[in-house]
């Protein structure tokens, strides 16, 4: 079976409220008048390259499934190397950030994983929050949620700063086309070479982590050298960079160095 035979399917399935084997093993049922115009409107939405995700308002990730809305971001498989990077490396109890939330899918994976974390999730989007705060609470997962423009306004004292910000170019044309257009530019638009919000959070970073923290960033394919030179022109230590799935160089990781005060006691 083709994607769009399969596509096809999972929208009849969603319209019925069955499940996909239903559809499989019911394939002579008839849909109703209202039904089948309702399959027959999302299909033509398909047709025009909008994302599965909206049309049937959820998505798989890691091992949670969300309910997605067109004020968030669709999830993407390569962005479950930033989870299981934290799932793995984050220290018992340790106090986690997580910036540009949307449907909260990296914190609510972490925080099923790993109920012992203390994470607190931002996003500068009031309706990307309310999305995530609805998922959190279906799944029942306790996450910390705040309205913030990246860094701005939060305090210290975390461990681990993650992120999956916007690092599309701005002047990149496939965000004019599907299926980048279908989703919020709030979420893609990385600003000039896709670097601005990637630069504000590597250098506001050090102020909210402790001494030693982890910063772990997911950036484009092609801005691996650019994000690790920022890093280590942050004063991060150690710096590195995550390969995912396809071979591409994807998450960056680095630790912020002692402030003047940890130095100072050693002394």
């Amino acid at each position: 079976m083709n994607d769009v035979s399969r596509d096809i399917l999972l929208i009849k399935a969603h319209c019925l409220g069955k499940s996909l084997a239903w559809v499989y093993a019911h394939a002579e049922v008839e849909p109703s008048e209202d039904d089948a115009r309702r399959i027959a409107a999302l299909q033509q939405r398909r047709g025009k390259g909008e994302p599965m995700e909206y049309l049937l308002e959820s998505a798989g990730f890691h091992d949670v499934q969300l309910r997605i809305t067109h004020d968030v971001l669709c999830p993407r498989p390569e962005t479950e190397l930033l989870v299981d990077w934290a799932i793995t490396h984050l220290a018992t109890s340790a106090k986690v950030l997580e910036l540009g939330t949307g449907s909260g899918a990296i914190a609510l994976a972490i925080g099923k994983a790993r109920p012992d974390v203390l994470i607190t999730a931002t996003d500068v989007s009031e309706a990307a929050l309310l999305c995530a705060e609805e998922n959190a609470a279906r799944l029942g997962i306790k996450i910390g949620f705040v309205c913030a423009n990246w860094c701005r306004g939060i305090g210290g004292g975390f461990d681990a700063i993650l992120s999956n910000p916007p690092y599309v170019a701005a002047d990149d044309p496939c965000l004019k086309n599907a299926p980048l257009a279908f989703e919020p530019r709030l979420a893609l638009d990385g600003g000039v070479q896709g670097l601005e919000s990637l630069s504000e959070i590597v250098r506001e970073a050090p102020r909210c982590l402790r001494a030693r923290g982890t910063l772990a960033l997911e950036h484009g394919f092609d801005q691996a050298d650019k994000v690790r030179a920022m890093m280590c022109e942050a004063g991060f230590s150690g710096v590195q960079t995550l390969v995912d799935l396809s071979g591409h160089e994807r998450v960056s990781i680095g630790r912020s160095m002692p402030d003047a005060n940890t130095i100072n006691e050693r002394k």
